[in-house]
């Protein structure tokens, strides 16, 4: 068995879940999303995504999972001045608060793609190889497909990220045998076994799963 330190305080949790602080325009976003029965990602995984995007430097990012746009919010102000956003859900509704959250923003238009449909109706008709970046946080059960489609999408070097990558602790309960959670139980041990990806696990929120895909080897 692995040695563990002891297992991180509820206060320190939270202290570093909320180290990076939300401002008015994220607290607005998640009073639409409560309007509206959306759950947005914490302040913490927000914080992340963020952070992923600049280290990225990105320009193109993909959403699954507009909800009222609070991730898509964190995303952008982590992304270049010039970097677009598309977003997908399949709620137009959820989009429209969306757009609202972006416009208080200050987010010109022009960055921040909403596209209204199903993910795996749409995301076939993305560029193949374009897109730093790739965050999925829309139905559970679409885990792998999302997957497939963001390996295309992605450029070498890029990211994907899975939101609720431990759905709230069942993933690490082998007893739980739902669908969703053993189909992100399942997407874990897909990306841990992948050759061209590079992945690690993050406790924030609830769980973000994180992986890289590696440059192809030159011929």
């Amino acid at each position: 068995m692995p040695h563990h330190t002891s297992s991180i305080k509820p206060a320190s949790w939270t202290y570093a879940e909320t180290f990076v602080p939300e401002d008015d325009l994220l607290a607005a976003a998640r009073g639409r999303a409560d309007e509206v029965g959306v759950s947005p990602v914490g302040s913490g995984v927000g914080a992340a995504l963020r952070f992923l995007a600049s280290v990225l430097d990105a320009r193109a990012v993909v959403e699954i999972g507009t909800g009222t746009g609070v991730s898509g919010l964190w995303l952008l102000r982590g992304m270049r001045t010039d970097g677009v956003l598309t977003t997908v859900d399949i709620e137009a509704e959820h989009q429209r608060l969306a757009k609202e959250t972006f416009t208080e923003a200050g987010i010109p238009s022009n960055r921040a793609r909403t596209i209204a449909g199903a993910a795996l109706d749409v995301l076939p008709r993305l560029t193949d190889g374009h897109y730093d970046l790739v965050f999925c946080d829309g139905d559970k059960r679409e885990y792998a497909a999302y997957l497939k489609e963001a390996l295309r999408l992605l450029r070498p070097g890029g990211i994907v990220a899975f939101d609720n990558a431990l759905w709230h602790d069942r993933v690490a309960d082998p007893a739980q045998r739902d669908e969703e959670t053993v189909t992100i139980r399942e997407l874990g041990r897909t990306i841990l076994d992948h050759e061209s990806l590079v992945p690690v696990l993050l406790p924030v929120g609830d769980g973000l799963l994180v992986a890289k895909k590696e440059w192809a080897p030159e011929a």
